[in-house]
C-alpha cells in the first residue's frame, strides 16, 4: 500500500471517527440511523470485515470462554461502546429471562438467531436435558452464531440451523424429533411472524401453556401478527413497552402470548 493510499484511508477513517462522535453526542433519530446502518457500511468497506465478524472478534478478546453471562455482558458492552447490533439487549433480555425462569421449558424454538445473543440468553437457564433449536436464514450470521454459542460453552444445548424458518417448522416432528414446543421466540423478518405462527399451529406444535414471545412488534413493527394473535381466542397476550435495542430514546414493544388452546 503506497503513502497516498495510506493517507487517504487515514483521512477517511479520521472523518468517520469524528462524524461518529458527533452523531453519538446527539440523542436523536439521525444518531440512531448513523449507528445502526450508515456507520457499519462505511466501516465494512474500510476494513473488509462485517459488523458481526468484528463483534465476534471483540467477544473472543474480552469475554470469558465457557461463561454465558460474560459473553452476554461483553456483547452488550460492544453494542454500547463500539457498534450497534440488533440483539434483544438488556431490557428485552430481562423479560425473556423471566419467561424462561417461570416456564422452565424443555424444547424451545427461536426464529432469527442473528449472532446468537438471545440463544445464549435462553439456553444458559435451561435444564441439562432441555434444548433450543434456533433458525437463521443468513449463512454469515449463522456461522458467527455458532462461534458465539461455542464461546459460551452451550453448543450441547443449542442447535443453529441455517434454513428458511418455514421449512424447519414443517420438519420439526420428523427431522428434529420435536413433538411440542414450550417456548417460541419470534425475532426474524417481521412479515414472517404471521406466516410462521400459523405454520406452527397447523403442525400442532403448541400445547396449553406454551409461550410465544415476539420481538420488535412496534419497530420495525408486525401489525398483521399483532392483529392475528390478539384476535385469536387461543392466546392470552400481554404487551410490554420497552426501548429499542441499545437506543434509550426510542420506544419499541414485545408481545408475550400464552397458548390456552382452541376452545
Amino acid at each position: 500500500m503506497d503513502v497516498n493510499t495510506k493517507a487517504l484511508i487515514g483521512a477517511v477513517a479520521g472523518t468517520f471517527a469524528m462524524t461518529s462522535a458527533f452523531a453519538y453526542s446527539r440523542r436523536d433519530w439521525l444518531k440512531d440511523q448513523w449507528l445502526a446502518f450508515i456507520s457499519p457500511a462505511i466501516y465494512n468497506f474500510l476494513t473488509g470485515t462485517t459488523r458481526e465478524q468484528r463483534a465476534l472478534k471483540y467477544l473472543k478478546e474480552h469475554a470469558r470462554e465457557g461463561d454465558p453471562d460474560s459473553v452476554l455482558e461483553t456483547f452488550d458492552e460492544f453494542c454500547r461502546t463500539q457498534e450497534w447490533a440488533m440483539n434483544a439487549a438488556e431490557e428485552k433480555g430481562d423479560i425473556l429471562d423471566e419467561i424462561v425462569r417461570e416456564l422452565r421449558p424443555t424444547t424451545c424454538l427461536e426464529l432469527g438467531t442473528y449472532c446468537g445473543y438471545s440463544a445464549v440468553r435462553i439456553a444458559r437457564q435451561l435444564s441439562p436435558s432441555a434444548r433450543l433449536i434456533t433458525v437463521e436464514v443468513n449463512p454469515d450470521y449463522a456461522a458467527v452464531a455458532r462461534e458465539v454459542v461455542k464461546l459460551a460453552g452451550l453448543q450441547d444445548k443449542i442447535e443453529v440451523i441455517n434454513v428458511d424458518s418455514g421449512d424447519v417448522i414443517r420438519e420439526l416432528k420428523d427431522k428434529y424429533d420435536v413433538t411440542k414446543l414450550d417456548l417460541v421466540f419470534l425475532d426474524h423478518w417481521k412479515y414472517l411472524y404471521i406466516r410462521d405462527i400459523k405454520l406452527i399451529e397447523e403442525e400442532k406444535l403448541l400445547k396449553k401453556g406454551s409461550v410465544v414471545f415476539a420481538d420488535n412488534v412496534i419497530i420495525p413493527g408486525a401489525p398483521g401478527y399483532l392483529e392475528y394473535i390478539r384476535g385469536s381466542k387461543s392466546y392470552k397476550s400481554t404487551f410490554y413497552s420497552v426501548h429499542f435495542e441499545y437506543m434509550d430514546d426510542m420506544k419499541d414493544g414485545v408481545e408475550k402470548s400464552v397458548y390456552i388452546g382452541d376452545e
